[in-house]
């Protein structure tokens, strides 16, 4: 019990883990899951039952192979819509995808060259060429097809960001955007941060660090920016990025990326994995987070003799999640 109290300190073990159907084992991500049920080393009778009723693609275990086909044919027709303007679009989810250029003497250097908004639908709400502020030395044709006269007469950089950042706040002013209540939109894409550098999306220091703290606390979110890159479900087991292209394979089941790649397949890519993620049933876990100041003596050193003489049911009652579930999206 007591290398168990331990465990529980660090794991932060909560409904919201991908947990295997067949014998309740809680993992930090599916590639954890993943390897558990179907990996190197699998466990033995896991394994057996999920090779005859369980779904590569979301690990789920269904109650008869015809389920399992049922839903292969829902993930099918997903639908892909088009014909949405910026004035009229009432979203408040967005996807946001760039594709660079290089610039620099070498050019290595990342330079936004196109860029692509979607809305939950997969409708383009906007979408351009970019017009880089730094010439362009290697158009990297072979993966954007971008070509010298298509940037010619495009839109600046800054007037792009400046519309994109309008389009966002929805009339709000920043100062004032609120993690529940507001009209500013939520944003979501992978690799967020590295796109908004690109874009010369300039903020205060304050707003940036928010930004990148806004997955694991909630409670001190100040603007809505959702990153598959960062989401810890969709992690690697080692706590390190998957890449985008793995993600859409892996997670919805088709191949994006291929040859001369367009913006908007990853911003469909990325909204189908945010909608996904949203989309799971967990139970309701009272807040707050484990990582916030009054919840982190759930487990706490003092407690030990108190926590040694409960079931290990009883210690994942009290622990909670280290992360902000996508799920709880969907309740708001």
């Amino acid at each position: 019990m007591e290398h168990l109290v331990e465990h529980m300190r660090t794991s932060y073990h909560s409904v919201h883990e991908p947990t295997c159907g067949i014998c309740g084992k809680h993992s930090r991500s599916f590639e954890s899951m993943r390897e558990h049920l179907i990996g190197p080393l699998p466990k033995a009778e896991c394994e057996r039952i999920f090779k005859d009723r369980g779904c590569d693609i979301c690990l789920a275990i269904f109650g008869s192979r015809n389920a399992l086909r049922g839903l292969f044919h829902r993930m099918a027709n997903l639908g892909i819509y088009d014909d949405m303007r910026l004035e009229n679009n009432r979203s408040k989810v967005v996807a946001l995808a760039c594709k660079m250029v290089g610039g620099g003497s070498d050019g290595s250097l990342d330079l936004c060259a196109r860029v692509c908004l979607t809305d939950e639908y997969e409708n383009i709400i906007f979408q351009t060429y970019v017009k880089p502020f730094l010439p362009v030395a290697n158009y990297r044709y072979e993966t954007t097809g971008i070509r010298p006269e298509f940037l010619r007469d495009a839109m600046p950089v800054r007037q792009v960001s400046r519309k994109i950042q309008e389009f966002l706040c929805n009339g709000e002013p920043i100062w004032k955007i609120r993690s529940k209540g507001g009209r500013a939109r939520i944003l979501v894409g992978h690799g967020l941060d590295h796109d908004l550098k690109c874009l010369d999306l300039e903020y205060p220091a304050i707003i940036i660090r928010q930004l990148i703290l806004s997955i694991n606390n909630p409670l001190f979110l100040f603007f809505f920016f959702w990153d598959t890159a960062k989401y810890p479900p969709l992690m690697k087991t080692s706590k390190l990025s998957n890449s985008l292209k793995y993600l859409t394979k892996a997670y919805l089941g088709y191949d994006i990326q291929n040859g001369i790649q367009d913006p908007y397949d990853d911003c469909v890519a990325t909204m189908r994995l945010y909608m996904r993620m949203r989309s799971q049933y967990h139970q309701v876990e009272d807040y707050p987070l484990a990582t916030d100041p009054q919840n982190r003596n759930n487990f706490a050193q003092w407690r030990q003799s108190e926590l040694e003489r409960m079931s290990p049911e009883e210690m994942l009652e009290i622990s909670r999640s280290d992360y902000y579930c996508w799920c709880l999206d969907s309740r708001e």
